[in-house]
């Protein structure tokens, strides 16, 4: 319903509307067009585990986002985004999705346009209705408040010298206003303006660097469309390493400057990690990939796309045994293939991220650190029934409890869901999965995909009908019997677990807590 098909023939930007009335008096009938309009009402596309994110009747083409950083992260960042987007009906108003920040105006075609807040939408009155099929810009002036982000388990994240993102996956648009749902995916221009002495790195590849007085302009571009959850700025006292990948790809990393020698170590291991990737699963997407190492405390690693973000604590504790850090290096790189370059068509599609992100960095620790797949598996299949009764089947996941947006990341969707995509190696023989990966990941690059087409995949590449199998595997409230391993039994998640006898090797020290808890579910420590 939201998207239109991005190789459809589109119909020519019509010219911009000529204002009718004095600038003097604009925002006069601004108000009164609101005024006379009847009550804003918040709008969602119906996602059933954020039934309010994302709004019908628009298919952003693309961001441009402009950040003016004061200097102090706890102060607004003065913003425009611009939003060009195609109308697919007739609206006589446009929401998007902005939860938290003051607005100063809004243009719509270049003419000032009314507006209002409803639930945690921004609803836009423009002056004309936008009938089906119309190219329009939308250009809104307002503040984004990197404190308020803190109150809501996503958006702007402070650090000891500035500022990150972390948006996913309810949070962007605390950031921006936004179609703040990942099956509306856009091209972003990023500007980040920010004192001398500041460095600003964002997604995609730098377009320019411009020096005016004491301040400093950063501009970068994606090459693909990236979804609103993906989005990353990071502004601090930076320094930017840079190196060659496969293929010559531009590999760029963004850590402290004070940690530049202390962290090279594990920088320089990405390009390695990247050729191994492909080996597995096709040629890197993306224009870039790097780290941002990041002085912060988060509780998780997140795969922001071409830049993820990591805590720096993770290559800095030592309680982190080496493949360990590896091992979560690989599970954010995998995302760029498994939920960034293809992205899940519904929140409840999440197990197609995580699980096929934690399959690769379990893979990885197998390969590389004696750490066997089949014994992470057999832990997982004793984990699954509690992991199914406390967050729903991986395919539909439980709604994240109030004030809790995070909620949906359970060990259901990490661990759980790679349980699946090891169960269907087993029922179609390696050759058949390794086949599916590589064709799933190059059929839908760019894209979105979802749990439906998955299975069809499967179907068509296997040439058996797998429905049963996988529904089971998906839906199901109980894990059903792994193939070739008909011995693996489920604990009862309603009975006690009983302690163990000895003392249990301990994990790493850190948080467990959101996406963490998720991502540590079936490790267990080197000793």
């Amino acid at each position: 319903m939201l998207l239109t098909p991005r190789n459809e023939v589109r119909r020519a930007p019509r010219p911009s509307r000529r204002l009718r009335v004095p600038a003097m008096v604009s925002a006069a009938v601004s108000l009164c067009l609101l005024a006379a309009s009847a009550p804003a009402t918040p709008l969602g596309i119906g996602d059933r585990l954020y039934p309010h994110l994302g709004n019908p009747g628009y298919d952003v083409a693309s961001y441009d986002l402009s950040f003016t950083y004061p200097g102090k992260n706890d102060k607004p960042l003065q913003a425009v985004t611009t939003i060009d987007a195609w109308t697919t009906e007739d609206l006589d108003r446009v929401n998007l999705d902005f939860a938290h920040g003051k607005v100063e105006s809004v243009v719509v075609d270049g003419e000032p346009a009314a507006f209002s807040s409803a639930g945690e939408d921004l609803v836009v009155t423009p002056s004309e209705a936008l009938p089906e099929g119309t190219w329009t810009r939308i250009t809104v002036r307002h503040t984004s408040d990197p404190v308020y982000g803190e109150k809501r388990e996503g958006g702007w994240v402070r650090t000891t010298d500035g500022l990150a993102m972390a948006n996913q996956a309810d949070a962007a648009h605390v950031v921006f206003p936004c179609n703040d749902h990942p099956s509306d995916k856009a091209l972003f221009t990023i500007r980040v303006t920010a004192p001398n002495g500041y460095t600003a790195v964002a997604n995609g590849l730098p377009t320019g660097v411009d020096r005016a007085g004491r301040s400093t302009t950063w501009t970068y571009r994606t090459r693909h469309p990236m979804a609103t959850e993906l989005a990353q700025v990071s502004i601090g006292r930076s320094e930017v390493v840079h190196r060659k990948g496969p293929h010559g790809l531009p590999v760029r990393d963004v850590v402290a400057r004070e940690d530049r020698e202390r962290l090279e170590p594990w920088l320089k291991k990405t390009p390695g990690h990247l050729a191994w990737m492909e080996k597995k699963v096709g040629r890197y997407p993306f224009e870039t990939y790097g780290l941002l190492m990041a002085h912060a405390s988060t509780g998780f690693e997140l795969e922001t796309q071409t830049l993820s973000l990591f805590e720096r604590e993770l290559f800095t504790q030592t309680a982190f045994p080496k493949w360990y850090v590896e091992s979560i290096m690989v599970h954010e790189l995998a995302h760029q293939w498994f939920g960034d370059s293809v992205s899940p068509r519904t929140w409840s599609d999440l197990w197609l991220s995580e699980g096929h992100a934690t399959w690769y960095e379990a893979l990885y620790a197998a390969e590389t650190a004696d750490r066997p797949m089949e014994a992470r598996m057999k832990a997982a299949y004793s984990a699954s029934d509690r992991w199914r009764a406390a967050g729903g089947p991986p395919a539909a996941p439980k709604a994240p409890a109030a004030g809790k947006k995070n909620g949906i990341f359970r060990p259901n969707v990490y661990d759980g869901a790679a349980l699946i995509l090891y169960a269907l190696r087993q029922e179609i023989g390696r050759q058949a999965f390794e086949r599916l990966e590589r064709l799933w990941v190059s059929r839908h690059q760019d894209g979105v995909a979802s749990t439906a087409d998955f299975v069809a995949l499967a179907e068509e590449v296997s040439g058996r009908d797998l429905d049963g199998f996988l529904h089971a595997w998906l839906y199901g409230k109980k894990t059903p019997p792994m193939p070739g391993h008909p011995e693996w039994k489920s604990l009862d998640p309603t009975k006690a677990v009983k302690k163990p006898a000895t003392k249990p090797v301990k994990k790493p020290a850190g948080k467990t807590t959101g996406k963490t808890a998720g991502k540590t579910a079936g490790r267990t420590a080197a000793k």
